[in-house]
Formats: C-alpha cells, sequence, structure tokens
C-alpha cells in the first residue's frame, strides 16, 4: 500500500504509519485506536487519516456536502451520535462515518449499523467503557542496571534503535568490557567474539538479543501492561458480560495482570518477596538479633557470682587481659547460648535458606561483651541476598514477560473490540432514543419520501415532538405561516439525507431517499443583501443550477450528477418583487435538468405567477386560532398554498364580529383569493 497515496499523508506521516504492525489492516478498517499507536499520531489526527484512506479505497471524491448548512447538518448528526458514546475513541471512531455519494461506502457502513442496532447499550456495560482507553506503549522506560555492549559501529546503530531503553557502549577489547562490568549490574555483550573474553561481573554474552528484545528489557512488556492494566481488566469485564468474540485467553491475561504492580514489577512470588524483605530488613533484623544476645548475656552475667582467686587476678592483669578473657573463662557457655539466639533470630527474622551458613557468622565465636556483628560478613550477606533477590526478579520478569509478550497482540485486540463496541451502542443508543429505522436509499425513484420523521435538533424533548410526513420528488415551494415548521421540516429532509448517505438508521417511522451525489441546503438569509453580496449570491446559484444534471437530461442523470436542494427564504436577498423573480427562474432551470429542490417561501403565489411552468406548491397548514395561538398540522400538504397567520386571522373576525363589522372582514378576507 502507498500511504503517501492517503489524502493528507505526507513522507513523514506515511513513515510513522509504517512502523506500526499492520498499517494496511488499520487503514482498511479505518482503525483508530491502531492509527493513532503510530509515534507522533494523535486520535483526532488518526481520524482524519482513517477517513482518507476510506475514501480512497472506495473511489470516494468526496464533496457531499456542498454548503455550509449542509456541513452544520452533518455536525450536528455526527454531535448526537458522540453524545452516546463512552469513550474518547469512540467520538474520534465515529468521524470516520461520513456521508458520501458512493455506494460501495453506505452499503459498508449500513451492514455495520445493522448489526449495531441489535446491541443491548447495557448499563453497566457503559459503566466498564469508562475504563477503557487505547493502549499506551510506554517511551519513558529506562533501565540503568545493564547495558549492551558491542565493538561494531553497524550493531551499535541497530542496538540503540531496537532497546533504545538501556545505554549502548562500543568496547575495544577485554578492559573495556570490564570496566563496564564493574558499573553495571549485567552487561550484555552483543559480539560472538566476547565468548573468548573472560572478565569479572555478570558479563553475558548474547549475539541474538536485539531479536528478543522482552528477554533484554522485560521491563518493556511489564510497564506496557502495568500502565494498561485497569484498561485490560475492563475490556475483559466487557468481553465476559457481551460475549465479545476476541481471540483472547481472559482468565490467563488476569492471572497474568495479578502478578504486576503499578510499576510493572513483578508481586506475588513468594520467593521473590522473601529475598526482597530480606534486603530490606537486613540492618533491623541484625540490630535486633545483637540485642537479644547482650540483653541475655547481661541477664547471665547478673545472675553469676563469679569468684576470681587472687593469684589468678594477678594473671590476667599481668597479661593484660579484660572482661572478654573474664567471659570466655567463667561464662563460655553463656556467651555461646546467647551467640546462637542471635543467629537464630537473625536466620528466623529473615527466613534465610540459602545464606543461613553466612548468616550465623555474623556474630564471632570468640566472647565479647557487648555482642557486635561483624560488618564485613553483613555487608557479604547484603552482597549475596540482594543478588539473589535480583536473580530471582529478573528470572520472573524475563518469565512473565514472555507470557505476556505472547498475549499483547490478542490484549490489544481485545481493547480495541471493547472501544469499537461502544461505537455499536452509540448507534444502538441513537437508533432506540430517536426511534430510527433504516431508510431505504437507492438510484430509482427521484426525492425523498418520509413518514413519520421527527427531528431530534428541535429545542423541546424529543417525545414532545411532532411526527412530519413529507415528500417531495422534484422541484418544489413550500409555504406556511411563521413559526409554523418550514425551516424545521427542511432540518428533518436534510437530517435525513445526511444520515442516509452515512450509511445510519434516520429518525422516521419509514424513509426512502434517493442517492445523490451532493446536499444543497442554503440556510435563511439574515437581512437584505447589499450588492456584492446579492452578485456572490447569484453566482453560486448559477454554478449550482448549470451544474446539476449535465450528465443527462429530463431527469435521467445518474446518481453521480444528482442534487438535492434545500432553500429557506432565498427572498430575502433583496426586494420582494425581484425576490420572487429570481426564484422562479432558478427553480425553472433545477426543473429543466430534473433535479430535487425544496424552496421555503412566504412568495409563494408570486413565483408561482412568475414561473413559466407549473411549480408545485404545498403547504404547511394551519388549522386554526386557540386562546391566541396558532394550531398547526407539521406535516405539509401537497399541492396547497399555506394559509397565512393574517389570513386565519381575518378570517376568526368575519365569523365572530358583528353584522356590520364582519362584511368588512369579508371584503378583507377576499382578498386573499
Amino acid at each position: 500500500m502507498d500511504l503517501e497515496a492517503i489524502p493528507g499523508v505526507g513522507a513523514k506521516t506515511a513513515d510513522r504509519l509504517a512502523e506500526l504492525d499492520d498499517p494496511e489492516r488499520a487503514l482498511r478498517e479505518g482503525d483508530v485506536a491502531a492509527i493513532a499507536r503510530a509515534p507522533g499520531i494523535s486520535e483526532g489526527r488518526a481520524a482524519r487519516i482513517a477517513r482518507g484512506a476510506i475514501r480512497r479505497d472506495h473511489g470516494d471524491p468526496g464533496g457531499f456536502l456542498g454548503t455550509d448548512r449542509a456541513r452544520e447538518c452533518y455536525r450536528e448528526a455526527l454531535s448526537l451520535l458522540q453524545e452516546r458514546t463512552v469513550t474518547d475513541y469512540a467520538a474520534r471512531r465515529l468521524e470516520t462515518i461520513y456521508p458520501s455519494a458512493t455506494e460501495s461506502r453506505i452499503k459498508e457502513v449500513r451492514e455495520f449499523a445493522v448489526e449495531a442496532m441489535e446491541r443491548d447499550p447495557d448499563p453497566t456495560v457503559r459503566e466498564a467503557l469508562a475504563d477503557v482507553e487505547p493502549l499506551d506503549a510506554p517511551g519513558d522506560v529506562r533501565i540503568r542496571d545493564r547495558c549492551l555492549a558491542t565493538g561494531d559501529a553497524e550493531t551499535y546503530a541497530r542496538a540503540q534503535d531496537a532497546i533504545p531503553e538501556v545505554s549502548v557502549e562500543l568496547v575495544d577489547g577485554a578492559r573495556k568490557l570490564s570496566e563496564l562490568a564493574r558499573g553495571y549490574a549485567t552487561v550484555i555483550a552483543l559480539d560472538e567474539d566476547f565468548t573468548r573474553v573472560e572478565v569479572d561481573g555478570d558479563v553475558r554474552v548474547e549475539p541474538t538479543a536485539l531479536d528478543e528484545p522482552a528477554e533484554v528489557v522485560p521491563e518493556r512488556v511489564l510497564i506496557f501492561f502495568a500502565r494498561n492494566r485497569d484498561s485490560l481488566r475492563a475490556a475483559a469485564d466487557i468481553a465476559r458480560a457481551t460475549g465479545l468474540d476476541v481471540d483472547c485467553d481472559l482468565d490467563a491475561l488476569a492471572d497474568a495482570l495479578d502478578y504486576l504492580d503499578d510499576d510493572g514489577q513483578v508481586r506475588g512470588d513468594e520467593e521473590l518477596d522473601r529475598l526482597t524483605r530480606a534486603v530490606d530488613d537486613l540492618d533491623a533484623a541484625v540490630s535486633t538479633a545483637e540485642s537479644v544476645a547482650n540483653d541475655q548475656l547481661r541477664e547471665a552475667i547478673e545472675e553469676r557470682d563469679v569468684t576470681i582467686e587472687g593469684a589468678d587476678l594477678l594473671t590476667l592483669v599481668e597479661r593484660g587481659a579484660g572482661v572478654d578473657s573474664l567471659l570466655g573463662r567463667e561464662l563460655a557457655d553463656e556467651y555461646a547460648d546467647a551467640v546462637a539466639a542471635a543467629r537464630d533470630h537473625l536466620v528466623d527474622a529473615l527466613q534465610l535458606r540459602d545464606t543461613e551458613s553466612i548468616a550465623r557468622q555474623t556474630f564471632p565465636d570468640e566472647p565479647t561483651f557487648p555482642v557486635e556483628r561483624d560488618e564485613a560478613v553483613v555487608s557479604r550477606l547484603r552482597e549475596e541476598l540482594t543478588a539473589a533477590r535480583d536473580r530471582r526478579a529478573t528470572r520472573r520478569k524475563r518469565e512473565l514477560a514472555g507470557e505476556l509478550a505472547d498475549v499483547r497482540p490478542a490484549a490489544e485486540e481485545l481493547v480495541d473490540a471493547a472501544l469499537s463496541l461502544d461505537v455499536e451502542l452509540a448507534v444502538a443508543r441513537f437508533a432506540r432514543d430517536f426511534d430510527c429505522t433504516m431508510p431505504t436509499l437507492g438510484d430509482g425513484e427521484p426525492g425523498f419520501e418520509i413518514d413519520g420523521g421527527r427531528s431530534p435538533l428541535l429545542d423541546v424533548p424529543f417525545e414532545a415532538v411532532e411526527p412530519v410526513d413529507y415528500g417531495v420528488g422534484g422541484v418544489t415551494l413550500l409555504s406556511g405561516v411563521n413559526s409554523g415548521g418550514k425551516t424545521s421540516t427542511l432540518d428533518l429532509v436534510a437530517l435525513v439525507v445526511v444520515l442516509a448517505h452515512m450509511g445510519l438508521p434516520v429518525p422516521a417511522d419509514e424513509a426512502r431517499v434517493e442517492r445523490l451525489a451532493e446536499l444543497h441546503y442554503h440556510a435563511k438569509t439574515q437581512g437584505t443583501l447589499d450588492a456584492g453580496a446579492f452578485e456572490s449570491t447569484l453566482r453560486e446559484f448559477g454554478g449550482l443550477v448549470t451544474g446539476v444534471g449535465d450528465d443527462a437530461e429530463n431527469g435521467d442523470a445518474p446518481a453521480s450528477a444528482r442534487k438535492l436542494v434545500l432553500v429557506d427564504e432565498l427572498e430575502s436577498i433583496t426586494e420582494p418583487g425581484a425576490s420572487a423573480k429570481i426564484m422562479a427562474g432558478i427553480l425553472e432551470a433545477l426543473d429543466e435538468r430534473g433535479a430535487t429542490a425544496v424552496f421555503v417561501s412566504h412568495l409563494a403565489r408570486e413565483i408561482r405567477a412568475a414561473a413559466d411552468f407549473d411549480v408545485q406548491v404545498d403547504g404547511i397548514q394551519a388549522v386554526g386560532l386557540e386562546d391566541g395561538a396558532l394550531r398547526v398540522n407539521r406535516s405539509p400538504v401537497k399541492g396547497e398554498l399555506a394559509r397565512s397567520t393574517p389570513e386565519l386571522i381575518v378570517e376568526k373576525l368575519a365569523e365572530d364580529g358583528d353584522d356590520r363589522s364582519k362584511a368588512f372582514y369579508r371584503r378583507l378576507l377576499a382578498k386573499f383569493g
């Protein structure tokens, strides 16, 4: 795959993507989490790259959303979906679903959406999803107790790239290797020639070390799993609860994670724990053992009556002997018992095994008071215990890292599956919250047909939204009273069309949508435009109407050329008389090209009179006034011009007034035709 062929991917980004284990799969599936694992690629950037890759794979030229308001409708639809996600990942992944004119892309998402709608948005699963995040590969691991050594410059460079967690040293012989061995607990020599070199210290000759980094730096694997432990455990819980189809032994993963602490250190190993405690508690245990010996010996001295004959005392003094000699002569057994008690205490307190014989040398056999440790022996014991602890820790790290390294691909799949489930659940919740159905989308009958459509974009609870039935198959004017729902009807049509071309369910009982090339939605203009803005607007519509259906005539344009045009009150761009004539001309051009268009306007009569064809006029009908409030039938009535609010008020007055006033109001009413 030529990564640079993806829109928005340059040489540097392509190099970063190439570092992924399987960039082609990640790009093909729009796997934002996997793409974001590439160095320097954020989730937002990953979503844009995925979208570009999807467009390229489906031959999608883009450009479906032809206006700012159309793009706003897409963002509003996307927001409704993203609000129903739990994870940031799912919100980003949803950005790879966009409205498209390409049949293969729409079909791909529809298949996904149909399955997603079957998901049960279980609150407990959503709660667990809150703890799931894309796996983070730590880049700050530094190991300072070991190094790699080589005499080859090429191997040196390769080692720095392969295992950046440890120092790599260039050595030119045994002397330099020996110096490294004095400065590092372990030196791993990468050159086979070093097998003939003998130096003191822990020097291992491992020519294949770069091929097995987990053996050299097991911390790389362990810290990865330690930092991602919460996500992995939550994903495992989700997999168990939902039956996610993942190739991962969840129990084995859970057991392995139990052996890690927050820093990536091995825990739960009794022998390692024993050795660690022995090293940590050595000084305290020796001090306590000293106290045991001295307390016992002091008590023995206090309880004994020692009689020394004058000649013996004179002899001891002449020899310069002190209390030690006296102890050896008079309290040898008591001293031996006290030292034995101290030794036993030390061995028992530290639970010593292989180093017991060294520990028993901590207190000398020669009598002395007070009893004191032999610091050289204590130092030796510390070295032996530390070495045993480190050997055990390294062995357990390697064993556990080996197990987890094998599990890592499955663990990544597990988390990715949980994150993808969040995307599916968002679609399921969207469909349930807004009573959605999958629309019919095809290249047959032009236009759209919506039955029981309810817009979730209105500023009222969705349950309070009145359903709308509306369909258009050509060029149509939509009339209606102020605040009667004309704009919200256009918004509903745009939302249904956008969602249908995203491949997603729509908020309606039933819906049929023609597969389009572009959606052009022109929002209501705020105020009359100046000359420059007016000219710019006309140029925009000129480009639109001359580009609709150029590949065919009389409505036979292929889907690649079909456009839906929605316009909200274009008359506000200039004076009403001129506006009616301009809109009539635009509608004529659209009609000649077989386009589908809905123009909302209060000038329906004037436009219809100015047009040189029979313009379809639909109306959102006001059905009366009730306590001063307008009652409206929200579903447009086909072929009927909507009655205005003033007309309804005049009609009410014509019915309710006295005889003299009724005549006046009836005369006014007649002016409405």
